[in-house]
């Protein structure tokens, strides 16, 4: 049984430079790691210590024809952190980024995927966000919003907010929606709960 694979995609905003949280607390589960990143994500990227830690390239660019695939499908995603400038053009069906592209296609596969905004609050605010938030929630994407999970900062620069940013939280989200479906050794197979 081969492990389970979670895509981690990032987005450009200071958080994303920790999401090696979130590889440790996969990898411990048993999951295998690939990490995802829009172009503007990779400025806070470790991108050496990413590929060395998951064991995958990070990859943030369409393949050129004739190139191999680098990475596993995914059996769930996360999103995190994601921007409002994410969500806007996910819940539009735009696919002008690679993580863009995979996150379009979740929708339709029905693959579980929890998103964790980031962003202040006239970004969270704004009419377009708040619909694109409600209909990847109708579409059945876990988006983790409030102030109990990652309250919108103060409009101005975020880098001061994205240690209070909730790996854990967002975890604890995911595994709730999987679930095994037989025992492995020491990997659990995965059953997608809302299908």
């Amino acid at each position: 049984m081969t492990a389970p694979v979670l895509h981690a995609v990032v987005t450009g905003a200071p958080p994303a430079a920790n999401v090696g949280v979130l590889v440790e607390l996969a990898q411990r589960a048993g999951w295998q790691v690939c990490v995802i990143a829009t172009p503007n994500a990779r400025r806070f990227l470790n991108v050496p210590a990413l590929t060395e830690e998951t064991g995958f390239p990070v990859v943030s660019e369409y393949r050129q024809p004739g190139d191999p695939v680098t990475v596993p499908r995914a059996d769930a995603l996360a999103v995190a952190p994601a921007t409002g400038n994410t969500l806007a053009k996910w819940a539009a069906g735009i696919s002008d980024t690679y993580a863009l592209g995979l996150l379009v296609e979740a929708v339709a596969l029905r693959a579980p995927v929890v998103a964790v905004p980031f962003s202040n609050w006239a970004h969270l605010s704004h009419p377009a966000i708040v619909e694109a938030v409600g209909r990847l929630r109708s579409w059945d994407v876990s988006v983790l919003t409030g102030d109990d999970i990652c309250p919108p900062h103060p409009p101005g620069p975020s880098g001061p907010y994205a240690a209070t940013f909730p790996w854990d939280a967002l975890w604890d989200e995911l595994r709730t929606r999987v679930a095994p479906t037989r025992p492995g050794p020491g990997v659990p197979a995965l059953e997608v709960q809302n299908p």
